[in-house]
């Protein structure tokens, strides 16, 4: 028979199916009082052990995550606990960073409709993984140890298929959702509330040099396999459907969609990424 769920799940399956967003600050020890309480509903004694070297055994979310981080992206050249240690330090020297992870996976919850509980992110998914690991890596290009830094990006390459370097920009409340197959480059700025699905490209156009990359603003949603190059804004709201390729800029608020992208549709009012809500509006031509 199948476990009972915690009480979370329950309480996002009688929530509409639309949840407003938490924009506010997320509080990282209530955040973590609910991971642990989702983590004891499990009697699986298979997965106990599990829950319990990545949630149970540890007093805070800070430490769960850097122990986290440290299992993930250990090698031969970097061993786990000294990776966990380092991470530890990272975070002890910019707590913002705490909060940012926190924030990510909260908004994990709210736009992904498979994702009921915070325990599955926090422990599974790749794409938070790669995200929180680049918090870490990029707080260590900007304070002189460039070289670990392009380790922690390598790793994340390895392990996850989602390849961001260190000198990127991400805001908060960042969702990638499955991860694989993202490439984001060194001047690319992703702000808040932004989310991609797997196999987007934020690139350049070729070999130029200095700020090359895209800026996406707030509340973008970038659908899977979209390609982004060039030093071009995403405007707010924007939504770039699968597969497009885009090189100029895209207007706030607007849709495109195609090879290369083009506008379909009129103007609308909301944040995609918040409804990750991928149907196009009616297009006036066919290929």
């Amino acid at each position: 028979m199948p476990e009972n769920p915690p009480a979370a799940l329950s309480l996002k399956d009688r929530a509409s199916p639309v949840m407003p967003p938490t924009l506010g600050p997320i509080d990282p020890a209530m955040l973590w009082r609910e991971i642990v309480s989702g983590a004891c509903g499990c009697n699986d004694p298979l997965v106990k052990g599990l829950l319990a070297t990545g949630i149970r055994n540890h007093g805070s979310f800070r430490g769960a995550l850097a122990a986290l981080l440290g299992r993930k992206l250990g090698d031969r050249s970097v061993a786990d606990d000294a990776l966990a240690e380092l991470v530890t330090e990272v975070f002890e020297a910019d707590p913002d960073i705490v909060n940012a992870a926190a924030a990510d996976l909260v908004a994990i919850r709210e736009r992904d409709p498979a994702t009921a509980e915070y325990v599955t992110p926090f422990l599974f998914f790749k794409g938070y993984h790669a995200v929180q690991s680049h918090r870490v890596a990029h707080w260590l290009w900007h304070n002189g140890r460039g070289y670990l830094a392009l380790h922690l990006q390598s790793r994340c390459s390895e392990l996850f298929g989602v390849d961001i370097h260190p000198a990127a920009r991400l805001g908060r409340r960042v969702l990638f959702d499955h991860g694989t197959g993202i490439v984001i480059g060194e001047t690319s700025v992703l702000e808040d509330d932004v989310s991609l699905l797997q196999g987007v490209t934020l690139g350049g156009t070729g070999k130029n040099v200095g700020d090359r990359h895209p800026k996406v603003r707030r509340g973008v949603l970038i659908g899977a396999g979209a390609t982004i190059l060039g030093n071009i804004e995403i405007g707010e709201g924007a939504k770039v459907g699968a597969g497009s390729i885009v090189l100029e800029s895209v207007s706030p608020y607007t849709t495109v969609v195609g090879n290369p992208a083009r506008v379909v549709g009129t103007r609308h009012s909301s944040l995609p990424a918040f409804t990750m809500d991928q149907m196009l509006p009616p297009i006036d031509y066919i290929i």
